[in-house]
Order: structure tokens, then sequence, then C-alpha cells
């Protein structure tokens, strides 16, 4: 039996906090690493969760205790909201459709070479749908789901296992591939950001969230403090508003909790702006946005269960790492092109990417990356969490109910 060894809140915390300059660190030193914009919170926390792997094998389990780690979530995602006025959502407005369509024609790909290959491979044709949009477009959560019914209803075993390795492997290489197909096609094509690359843009654009790291901002205590309250109002009326969803059972309400933040947000922003009430400090919104992106994503990658992915059948993995070619294939050829072949276009590439294997915020986290190096792209902030946190859930299950009633 293994020895646990259970780590405080404050001590990880602490520990999340260093994961990311852990990633800083390698970065720097690692040309590699830098040139492809590989997203810190991956490198960092791979490299923890490496650690926390080789003690699994020695008999001693790590258990951190993180209760922040959601609450960071429902915060960045409630920045994403507070910077969404109806001019940038006019703008996003009409692309947001025209992704939903790419991302759902690549679900139906995802689950074709999932069954076809799990038919190839000796495997239950249905294995391809858990190595398919069931747990890379879904998500831990959505394989946790599929994983029942597929055990009870088609009598097939040690799904839950492979639902969760798959996630897991898919949040990884989501993370991995998404920055460098950016950087491929920001080279190829001469790509620029429309807003300039510098850390100085709130200057000449003060309406803008960057989500760069380096933006020099002038933000003072009383803008901190009111812009945090805006956010914990959303992250707070997140909470409530699936508490009652859940309680009254309005089930086409019961979508993720962070898609709530993101809507309150929208709400209170374009509300504020059209009453001319109070004006948001964008500098101070997108400063906490980053911090609280960078965070979580620390915090969700140092708790990586890397075990897991050993467990995995050399056939599932053959599946996996066919999606993940596909995928870079399919955001570099298809998605930029459809989607403008502009710069815009490059960056919703590399969110396709985060949420086509991973999640949405492994979607924004590669996005980060990209407009750090490169500028702004607020059409792909705004275009990328919508379709990624609430239409292609919609979409993936009916593709998914579509696909059980024929070959089911």
């Amino acid at each position: 039996m293994n020895q646990l060894l259970t780590v405080g809140a404050l001590e990880s915390f602490l520990i999340a906090i260093f994961v990311l300059f852990l990633g800083h660190f390698i970065n720097a030193r690692i040309p590699l690493l830098k040139q492809f914009n590989i997203p810190e919170p991956i490198v960092g926390g791979l490299i923890i969760a490496g650690v926390i792997a080789l003690l699994h094998f020695n008999g001693v389990e790590i258990d951190f205790h993180l209760p922040l780690q959601n609450t960071f979530m429902l915060m960045f995602f409630a920045t994403v909201g507070l910077a969404a006025s109806y001019t940038q959502l006019i703008k996003g407005g009409v692309k947001v459709f025209v992704f939903l369509a790419v991302a759902s024609f690549y679900i139906v790909l995802q689950n074709g070479l999932g069954m076809s290959l799990a038919s190839l491979l000796g495997l239950d044709p249905l294995m391809g749908l858990i190595a398919g949009s069931i747990t890379l477009s879904g998500g831990h959560g959505t394989g946790a789901a599929w994983s029942q019914t597929f055990q009870q209803v088609y009598g097939m075993h040690n799904v839950l296992e492979i639902a969760m390795a798959s996630a897991t492997f898919g949040l990884i290489m989501g993370g991995i591939i998404g920055s460098p197909v950016a950087q491929r096609l920001v080279d190829k094509y001469g790509l620029k950001s429309r807003y300039g690359n510098t850390n100085r843009t709130h200057e000449q654009f003060p309406e803008l969230v960057t989500y760069n790291e380096n933006e020099e901002d002038n933000v003072t205590s009383k803008k901190m403090i009111e812009s945090l309250f805006m956010i914990l109002i959303c992250v707070t009326g997140a909470k409530y508003l699936e508490i009652w969803v859940n309680n009254f059972e309005i089930k086409w309400l019961m979508i993720p909790d962070f898609v709530y933040a993101l809507f309150i947000g929208v709400i209170i922003t374009n509300t504020l702006e059209v009453t001319r009430v109070k004006k948001l400090d964008i500098e101070t919104i997108d400063i906490l946005g980053t911090v609280s992106l960078a965070l979580f994503l620390a915090m969700a990658l140092m708790s990586l269960k890397l075990w897991n992915i050993l467990d995995l059948a050399i056939p599932i993995l053959i599946i996996l790492l066919a999606q993940s070619v596909m995928l870079a294939i399919f955001t570099y050829v298809v998605t930029f092109r459809v989607m403008g072949k502009d710069y815009d276009a490059a960056v919703i590439a590399s969110g396709h990417c985060g949420f086509g294997l991973g999640a949405t915020p492994t979607a924004v986290m590669n996005m980060g990356s990209v407009v750090n190096r490169f500028g702004p792209s607020p059409q792909g902030f705004m275009v990328v969490p919508i379709v990624g946190a609430f239409f292609i859930d919609i979409v993936n299950l009916i593709i998914l109910q579509a696909a059980l009633s024929i070959f089911g």
C-alpha cells in the first residue's frame, strides 16, 4: 500500500506558482521550447507531474489540496466576458458560427478516424469513440459520463480507465501542438496582429484585453479592487446559477459553470456600456485574467496522474497519436483557411488544437502563448471560448448519439 502525503492548500498554492517560474526558467534556456511557444504551465506542470509519477512508482502518493483551482478558472472566463463589449461581439459574431461549423465537421472526422483505426487494430469500433470526440473534444467530464453508458449498455470493460487516460493524453498533446501550428502559420504567411506587437498596446487600444503577461499597464489598487469585485460577481453568480439550474432540472441550461461566468460578464459589461454608469478598466481586468488563467493551468497540470497514460493499450495509444497528427494537419490547412487566412485565423487554429484534443482552458492557454509573442487577437479570445465551452458540447452530443444509433 502506498504512503499518502497530503499537501495543504497554502503549500499547494505555493507549488502552483513555482510551476510557472519553473516553466519560465526552462523555456528561457531551451530555444526549441521558446521558438514554438510551448506554454510555461505545460512545461513546468509536466515536470512536477513527472516527479509525482516517479514518487507514485516508489510507493508515495502526493495529494494536492487546491480549493481555488476552479475559482481561478471561473475568474478567467469572467474576464473574457467582461472584455466582450457589444462592439467586439459584433465584430466576432459571424465567425463564431463559421468556427462552430468547422469544429463540428472535425468532430465527425475525429470519430471516423477513431472507429476506423479501432476496427483495423482489432478493437470494438465503439472504442474509437472513446479515443475520439468523447474524451478529446469532450474532456474528462464527458469521458466519465459516457464510460458508464458504454459499460452498462454495451458491456465494455475498463472504459473509465481508458477514458481518463485518453483525456489526459489529449490534454497534454493539445497544449503541445497548438502553439507550433500557429508559429508555422505566422512564419509562412508573414502574419501580424492588426494591433501591433508591443508591450504597450493599451496606450493605443485601451479597450482591448491582450492576455500578454508583459503588457505595461497603469494599474492602481483602487482599479484592482473594482475589477476584482466585478469578476467575483461573475464567479459567485455562476455558482448560484448552476445550483438553481440543477435544483429545478432545467436541462437546456445545464452547461459548464464557466460558461455562466462568461455570459454574466458579457451582460455586466454591455449593461454598463449602454447605460454609461461605469466604465470598466480593461487593463486591470487583463492582468487579473492573465494571472487567473496561469494559476488555474498550473494547478491542473501539476495534478495530472501521468501513470494513467501508461495504462493505455498500444492500439489506443496508436489511435490517439493519429488523432493528434490529424488535428494538427486539419487546423493548419482547414481551420486557418476557413477562418480567413489572417493572424486571427492562426490564433484560432492554435485554440482549435487545444479544445480539439483537450479542453477550452488548454485552447486559451495556446492562444495566450501565441499573442504573448505576436500581438493581441481579441477575435480569437471571443470566438474560441464561446464555441469550445458551450456550442461544441451540444454538437458533440448530437454526433455521438447519431454514431451510436448507426453503429451501436
